[in-house]
């Protein structure tokens, strides 16, 4: 484990700042999608404005 952790840490450390943006924005994005699958599965009859409102909710406070 420690030879993956050096290897993602080398590589990082490696990447150009844009670089780091744009996987940033990239894992941003693929949670979103993620989170409302997840909403979308516990109620399927919700509508989409209804998802993406409790989408917004989840991502504004997962840091809290």
């Amino acid at each position: 484990m420690d030879i993956v952790l050096a290897h993602q840490t080398e590589r990082l450390r490696a990447m150009t700042a844009n670089e780091k943006v744009r996987l940033s924005h990239a894992l941003w994005l693929e949670a979103r999608s993620v989170a409302a699958a997840g909403v979308r599965a516990r109620h399927p009859d919700w509508s989409g404005e209804q998802v993406a409102a409790r989408v917004r909710a989840l991502m504004r406070d997962a840091g809290a």
